[in-house]
């Protein structure tokens, strides 16, 4: 195929391969600037020697293979770095799997601890009335504060995200479990007249955050994965018919409906959840008689 220019339309036509003129004169030695050939020609007619160099097409020859070896090293180097990165990832989660299990661990140990204490405190309080009454006080403010393990009947609510969409459709991101879905979530169980609350095992206590860190959901700073499994402890009759049609049911029910996000709830008998973490004491101040 034979083309014109376009600047000249009457020109005589080019050669497809005009465009490698450039890489054609680079190897082949000769001069690319119109400056350095009538410098060249001046040169010559004075009869001064050449200039003595290597010659241009070599230079450009070892240039590129310069540029080939640097290419090829830099590869190689890539590919001897990719078991290393491999085993070192290998080995960061082996010790994240480690320190997870030592922590779940501790986590039963404080428990045990936790219980032991307590019955001790208890054998102590029931020797006077006056202490009695103070062991009485404890237990309700140690159940507000979710400091002592709960039982009884209830409810758990499972959310989950929805399907892999399929090619060409889907929701998209539309169809994960956000925080802000738990928390509208587990507000809606505490107005419903929940005692107590756990997500995935998790207890929540007055001051537990449900927050986010990139993709993960973190309850009380720890994070949780789905499906989320909402536990609340008390009277289920109850609870079904005030969280039936509330606005956190609402807000759930459209999100399965638009999204495909799961949403179940069912009672649940003799549920137990684990007493919360340790509460650290920052203000203080006497409260008003």
């Amino acid at each position: 195929m034979i083309s014109r220019r376009r600047d000249d339309p009457d020109a005589p036509p080019r050669r497809p391969d005009a465009s490698m003129a450039l890489l054609a004169d680079l190897f082949a030695g000769r001069l690319l600037d119109p400056g350095y050939a009538e410098a060249e020609a001046r040169r010559a007619a004075s009869g001064r020697p050449a200039p003595r160099g290597r010659p241009r097409g070599a230079g450009a020859l070892l240039v590129l293979m310069l540029v080939g070896v640097l290419l090829a090293a830099a590869g190689a180097q890539a590919r001897r770095s990719e078991p290393v990165a491999a085993e070192q990832r290998a080995r960061l989660l082996a010790q994240i799997r480690a320190r997870a299990d030592d922590n779940d661990a501790l986590q039963r140990r404080l428990e045990r601890v936790r219980a032991e204490t307590e019955r001790a405190r208890a054998m102590a309080l029931a020797r006077s009335a006056e202490g009695r009454r103070v062991r009485g006080e404890l237990s309700a403010a140690a159940a507000a504060a979710a400091a002592t393990p709960m039982s009884g009947d209830g409810l758990v609510v499972t959310v989950d995200d929805a399907d892999p969409p399929e090619q060409g459709g889907g929701a998209g991101d539309g169809g994960r479990v956000y925080d802000q879905d738990l928390q509208v979530l587990v507000n809606g169980l505490w107005a419903a007249g929940a005692v107590a609350i756990a997500v995935n095992g998790q207890r929540l206590t007055p001051t537990t955050a449900i927050r986010s860190a990139g993709e993960a959901v973190l309850v009380d700073y720890r994070p949780l994965s789905g499906p989320y499994e909402v536990t609340a402890v008390g009277d289920p009759a109850r609870m079904l018919d005030a969280f039936g049609g509330s606005a956190a049911d609402r807000r759930m029910r459209v999100l399965e409906e638009r999204y495909g996000i799961r949403y179940e709830i069912r009672r649940v008998e003799g549920v137990r959840l684990p007493a919360a973490g340790v509460l650290r004491l920052r203000h203080a101040r006497a409260a008003a008689p």
